[in-house]
């Protein structure tokens, strides 16, 4: 396990939050899962906790009003240096900001946005709180993936938020780009064409590092998660995507470098 660095590199995902209508019962899931404790954090958008290894955060999940029938998903967040800067370059490149930039008390400062094939992602400014503090140790995002009918537009809507390079694999049958910020890759973009769920849409997946990808996935199921794809070898490592009780969806993985 080691620690994250404090200052991420605007464009590297550096958090990820999740909203819910039962904070309480999905706390128990992960603490269950992943070994998390919790502790308050800003309650600037409602009731909303950390998630904690040994004491350093590592997600947050928030609690939806009882009205706010949204997609229960993981979302991740993008370093800035700037979110109000950010959110205009968003707007101004066929993107859309539902929430904010606003305030997350002496946090940092943070908005909710889509990108132009409307996957759902935020970006954080950080002041007190620099995002997830720890990498490497079972329960803690490892990797950040767009799953997108296709790259071409997005891809060029990432690169003109963030200094981004761009590795990108395109053949009739792939399509496929990693994001590099000063030559290390942070992220990869996914482009699945038809395969793309209709009722999911494009969007960000969160991969967490765990021991034992099998034992995970039996426990998700034990939890009462589903398990939507089973263990099985890829090129980061034996992985699976699994989903929580209430429906967000996620993949475990226990990556080559793990």
């Amino acid at each position: 396990m080691t620690e994250a660095a404090t200052r991420r590199t605007p464009g590297t995902p550096c958090w990820v939050s999740l909203m819910v209508h039962g904070l309480a019962t999905t706390q128990d899931f992960y603490e269950a899962l992943f070994g998390w404790e919790f502790r308050p954090g800003p309650r600037q958008l409602g009731p909303y906790v950390h998630g904690l290894l040994d004491g350093k955060e590592i997600a947050g999940i928030g609690q939806l009003p009882p009205d706010r029938h949204l997609p229960i998903a993981w979302t991740t967040y993008l370093a800035t240096d700037d979110a109000d800067k950010t959110a205009e370059t968003i707007r101004s490149h066929g993107g859309t900001v539902g929430v904010g930039p606003l305030d997350a008390a002496e946090a940092g400062r943070m908005a909710i946005a889509s990108d132009p094939a409307g996957a759902v992602f935020g970006i954080w400014q950080a002041m007190a709180h620099t995002g997830t503090a720890v990498a490497g140790a079972h329960g803690t995002p490892v990797w950040n993936e767009l799953i997108t009918r296709d790259t071409s537009v997005v891809g060029k809507f990432y690169e003109a938020l963030f200094d981004y390079e761009v590795d990108a694999v395109v053949s009739a049958d792939f399509d496929f780009l990693t994001l590099l910020l000063e030559g290390r890759p942070v992220a990869s973009l996914h482009g699945v064409g038809r395969a793309l769920a209709r009722d999911r849409g494009a969007h960000w997946m969160t991969h967490f590092e765990v021991g034992n990808t099998d034992a995970t996935a039996r426990l998700v199921t034990e939890l009462g998660g589903q398990v939507l794809q089973p263990p099985r070898e890829t090129v980061n490592g034996r992985s699976a995507t699994v989903a929580d009780p209430e429906g967000a969806i996620f993949t475990i993985v226990r990556s080559s470098a793990g």
